[in-house]
Parts: structure tokens; C-alpha cells; sequence
């Protein structure tokens, strides 16, 4: 009962006007992503933001799994490495096009993910957890290991191409231009995601989120809905991936490593799971936590576990469900 008044909360009803007001909304945090690069002072803040952009679309995904599945997933660095390693390997082996590397880079984690998911989706608890956990790694361990795919532990370089669509492919290594683009595609995922949840499928996974048995019964799928939110959710991870790849010029297999899921599903329950802006919210707030904790500790991680600790049990909705609590007290709601 609880998950089921938390999902109408984050996807109300639909109303008349709600898709013009989301619509509104996205153009009006599209015009403030263009207006950046005059906001942010330094190339160095535009830089560390575009990096915290990335993070937010990975958590993002790892959010959305937890929403419509109500999964928890610790392999999803699975996908965003795969979208990495599939635009750096195919753009340094020269093996296909420019623009047909980008697309591969982001069909196949999808492909592969919904796959994946026809399967996952049927397992609950922690047997789910634990081998969303060993898909992310055994894909860890093959780029590890496959030194003549790109260099193995060592990670490889790459310089990006020219032309990308007609348009400079270097500008994607330029701070205030990688920042624009960053936060201009979550800004789309989010608006997506939100009008996804509001849809008949989107409902429909909802409710074998909360009762299987029951949306079974009624004469719907239970299979293909949940493996296609882990495709979309997977799409979203592969798009952080090869952004924040050729924004680097770089790849190695940290990028698969179960920490990188780790500290994605830390973002989410910082920001607030079970709404879809929260797990954004919370990579950024956990990105400049990090940053500026490591400027004055080593072990920066501790900092990070006490924060996670005290985040759980005192805002277990997270910073969004904190937010919308103290709203709601301060209007009288």
C-alpha cells in the first residue's frame, strides 16, 4: 500500500494540461542548460558539472529500475561501460563510421539489457540483486583481462573523430559545450521518463511492480513490460557512458566495476528512488560532496557511508521527499 500512494505521488493522474505543463517546464530547463556557460564561472566548474551530469544519468537509470520494477539493481555499470567501450573501440579501430559507431553504442546495451531482462525480471530479493551484481562483473572481468580489445586494466585513448554528423566532434571535449549538451539530454531523459510512467505501458509495470499475481490475472504480460523498462533503463546508462567516454577521450574497465553501480544506486537513495528527478538530484549533491570532501580527508568513502547512513535513516524518501515534506507542512498540505 505504501510503494503503491509513493508511485501516485511522483506520477500523479493525468490531467488536461499536465503534458503542456511538463512540456513547459523542459523548454524552460533547456533555456536555463543554455544559459551555463555564462552562469558557471570557470571551465574548471563546467567541467566537474558535465562530470556530475553523467552521474545523474546513470543514477537516473538505476532510480527508474527501482520505480517501475521495483528492482535493485547493482550491474548497471554494466551498460554504461558498454556504451562507452562500444563508441571508444569502434572510433579507434575505425572499423565502422563515426555516426554508426554512436548508433551500435547505443542499440546494443539496449538490446542486450531487454534481453537480460527477460530473465531478471522474473527473479525478486536479493537473487535479483545478487546477479544484476554478477552480469556487471563478469562484463568487468572480460574488458579486464581482453588486453587486445583496449589494453586491458591499462585502459585506452582515443581521439575523436573530425565530423560527427556534419558538426565538430571535438567540441564534445570543450567544457561549456559538453555541459549544455549533458544537461540538455537528462533534461529530455527526465521529460521522457515522466511521460513513460504516465502511459498505458508505463502503468501497466507499475502494477506488476505491486501485484504480479494480480496483473497476471487481469490478462496482462508480466514479462515483456518489466524487460522493456530494463532496456529503456539501460539506454539511459549507455548514454552516460558515451558521453562521459568522449568527453574523456577515455576508457578503461572502471567503468564496468560494481562500485560504479554502487555509488549510482547511493546517488538514487540520496536523491529520493521513487521519484524520477530525485535520483538526478541526488548525483549531483553526492558528486560535489565527494569533491569537496577529498579535498580535506582521505578516506573520503567514510565521509560518504555516514552521510548514506544518516540519509537513510532520517530522510528514507530521500532529498526530493524532504523537500516535498517540508513544502506540504510550510502550505498547510
Amino acid at each position: 500500500m505504501t510503494a503503491l500512494t509513493e508511485t501516485r505521488v511522483a506520477t500523479p493522474r493525468r490531467k488536461p494540461y499536465g503534458v503542456a505543463v511538463l512540456i513547459a517546464g523542459a523548454v524552460v530547463a533547456l533555456a536555463v542548460g543554455a544559459a551555463l556557460p555564462w552562469i558557471v564561472p570557470t571551465k574548471i566548474a563546467m567541467s566537474l558539472l558535465a562530470q556530475a551530469m553523467f552521474d545523474a544519468l546513470l543514477a537516473t537509470s538505476v532510480g527508474f529500475l527501482i520505480l517501475q520494477n521495483g528492482r535493485t539493481s547493482f550491474g548497471q555499470a554494466a551498460f554504461f561501460g558498454l556504451g562507452g567501450y562500444a563508441i571508444g573501440v569502434l572510433i579507434a579501430r575505425q572499423w565502422v563510421a563515426p555516426e554508426l559507431a554512436l548508433l551500435i553504442a547505443l542499440l546494443l546495451p539496449t538490446a542486450v539489457a531487454f534481453l537480460l531482462g527477460l530473465v531478471i525480471s522474473r527473479i525478486t530479493g536479493v537473487a535479483h540483486a545478487m546477479l544484476t551484481l554478477a552480469v556487471g562483473q563478469a562484463f568487468y572481468e572480460v574488458v579486464f583481462r581482453w588486453r587486445e580489445l583496449a589494453k586491458g586494466d591499462d585502459g585506452m585513448s582515443f581521439d575523436l573523430p573530425a565530423r560527427l554528423f556534419g558538426l565538430s566532434a571535438r567540441k564534445l571535449q570543450d567544457p561549456a559545450f559538453m555541459l549544455v549538451l549533458a544537461w540538455t539530454v537528462l533534461v529530455l531523459v527526465l521529460l521522457g521518463l515522466v511521460l513513460f510512467t504516465r502511459s498505458r505501458i508505463g502503468q501497466v509495470a507499475a502494477a506488476i511492480r505491486d501485484n504480479e499475481e494480480r496483473a497476471r490475472f487481469l490478462g496482462y504480460s508480466t514479462v515483456m513490460p518489466p524487460a522493456l523498462v530494463y532496456a529503456i533503463a539501460a539506454f539511459i546508462a549507455a548514454t552516460a557512458g558515451i558521453l562521459q567516454a568522449c568527453y574523456n577521450g577515455y576508457i578503461a574497465p572502471q567503468m564496468f566495476h560494481w562500485s560504479t553501480s554502487g555509488f549510482a544506486l547511493i546517488m538514487a537513495i540520496i536523491g529520493g528512488a521513487k521519484f524520477i528527478f530525485g535520483p538526478a538530484i541526488g548525483a549531483v549533491v553526492l558528486f560535489y560532496i565527494k569533491d569537496f570532501a577529498g579535498q580535506f580527508a582521505e578516506y573520503w568513502p567514510a565521509i560518504v557511508g555516514v552521510i548514506l547512513v544518516v540519509v537513510t535513516l532520517t530522510m528514507p524518501r530521500g532529498v526530493v521527499g524532504l523537500v516535498l515534506l517540508l513544502w506540504r507542512r510550510g502550505t498547510g498540505r
